[in-house]
């Protein structure tokens, strides 16, 4: 089993990334799971065509006895979609409705019930508190990759980010694996990016040109995969998620505490 966390700063594309990665391994016959990790429940809508799907933390705060079935749905190519969600706006503390989210999963044996070949942890990356870091700092994901551009804000998040895996890596827990280039075609930008790679130590393992397939499909509210399967730009998407496979490790398990704390650093 390949357990990958994709991070990266918000508006960067890196839930367009996480999804067109997930539907590309669908679509060569894996067996995928995508966890969005984001208070917005908006990771897997391209999967599954929904604006707003029903999240983990909507169904418990109704108090009732949750089972599998009523929040993970099946996505593009038969892929299953988990959006854990977050606090209602200006109430409580996002990471630690992650964590409260991952708990529940947990509580129902999520992984072993479905038994995946890779689970994909779509991951907000502005802020690497203590909600947010649940998927490295747990021994939930083993993989780290990075999605940013050659723009300042998401190369500074993406140096955050790789501070945060580090700051766990001897406890045997997730390792960075790189940086994935959304290409924004900003002037350098190649060179800004492993800039960025070689100064935490890392590499640039993938770099996705700028396409309008992407935004012509988002409008559509699919994948370019599922939506312009025969493009160019799903041939890269194609490639990024082998790839990715390929750098990262097989590994037993899933949804279980690695045995570190699990509190959130957030005072709300």
């Amino acid at each position: 089993m390949r357990r990958i966390a994709i991070y990266g700063k918000g508006g960067i594309g890196k839930s367009t990334t996480s999804s067109n990665i997930t539907d590309a391994l669908a679509e060569s016959g894996k067996k995928v799971i995508q966890i969005g990790c984001d208070p917005k429940a908006d990771s897997t809508r391209l999967l599954t065509g929904t604006d707003r799907p029903v999240t983990v933390l909507d169904l418990m705060r109704d108090g009732r006895e949750l089972v599998l079935e009523d929040f993970v749905r099946e996505g593009r190519h038969g892929c299953l979609c988990v959006e854990c969600g977050g606090p209602r706006p200006g109430m409580g503390c996002a990471g630690r409705g992650i964590m409260a989210a991952f708990a529940e999963m947990e509580r129902l044996d999520a992984i072993a019930e479905y038994d995946p070949d890779v689970i994909i942890y779509d991951v907000l990356g502005d802020v690497v508190c203590g909600g947010f870091a649940m998927p490295i700092r747990n021994g939930y994901a083993r993989d780290v990759f990075v999605v940013t551009s050659g723009e300042m804000m998401s190369l500074y998040a993406a140096g955050n980010i790789a501070e945060a895996v580090n700051g766990f890596k001897d406890d045997g827990y997730a390792r960075f694996g790189g940086l994935i280039q959304n290409s924004r075609n900003v002037k350098d930008e190649d060179s800004l990016v492993d800039a960025m790679a070689a100064e935490i130590g890392s590499r640039t393992v993938f770099r996705l040109p700028r396409s309008p397939e992407v935004q012509l499909c988002e409008g559509k509210g699919t994948t370019v995969i599922s939506g312009a399967p025969d493009s160019e730009m799903a041939e890269e998407y194609r490639r990024l998620a082998h790839t990715l496979m390929e750098l990262s490790e097989d590994v037993s398990g899933g949804m279980r505490l690695g045995g570190l704390a699990t509190g959130c650093d957030c005072n709300d």
